[in-house]
């Protein structure tokens, strides 16, 4: 059995606050995406959705004379890595195991290239389970950004996702490392 439960990470007030600034429908439905494509990888398939749940948590907002500026945004963001460091703590204070929350947070780091200068980088399985599922979810203009979801939508949908998870585990076919 899992330590750390999507949906006790989900109701974390402090990531909540985060959810509710970078978009709570898009980060639920990241996290159902990272499901179907850690399953296709062969990646943890517990990893990939806690990295898809919280790879947003570093965004700020980027106004300018009080509109959202998506080219500001795009210019000097760097959510990814302040996301991978908030993810970090998070995960260490539910109790996650120390390794576990080491690679969530590199994935959560990775999702993204929009901060990195131009080149490759050779993504695991968990990290590209975690950048295709936010990139099926993108829209132009960061507009997956504002999507509404009601919250008991959304913890009904972590929770059936952590079911899923569970019984992929019980059933033998949990691709965990």
């Amino acid at each position: 059995m899992r330590e750390v439960t999507l949906e006790r990470i989900f109701t974390n007030p402090i990531v909540q606050k985060y959810l509710k600034r970078s978009g709570m429908a898009h980060a639920v439905k990241v996290a159902n995406y990272a499901y179907d494509y850690a399953v296709s990888l062969g990646a943890d398939i517990d990893l990939a959705t806690k990295a898809a749940l919280l790879h947003d948590v570093g965004h700020y907002t980027w106004y300018r004379d009080g509109v959202w500026d998506y080219d500001l945004y795009r210019e000097n963001d760097i959510h990814a890595i302040k996301g991978a460091a908030r993810a970090h703590k998070l995960l260490i204070h539910l109790g996650e195991d120390r390794q576990k929350a080491k690679e969530i947070s590199v994935a959560v780091l990775l999702h993204t290239d929009s901060y990195l200068p131009e080149g490759m980088l050779e993504l695991t399985p968990l990290q590209k389970a975690v950048k295709f599922a936010d990139e099926a979810d993108e829209e132009q203009g960061g507009k997956h950004h504002y999507k509404q979801m009601d919250y008991e939508q959304a913890l009904s949908m972590i929770r059936h996702l952590d079911n899923k998870i569970d019984r992929n585990a019980y059933a033998g076919e949990s691709h965990l490392a």
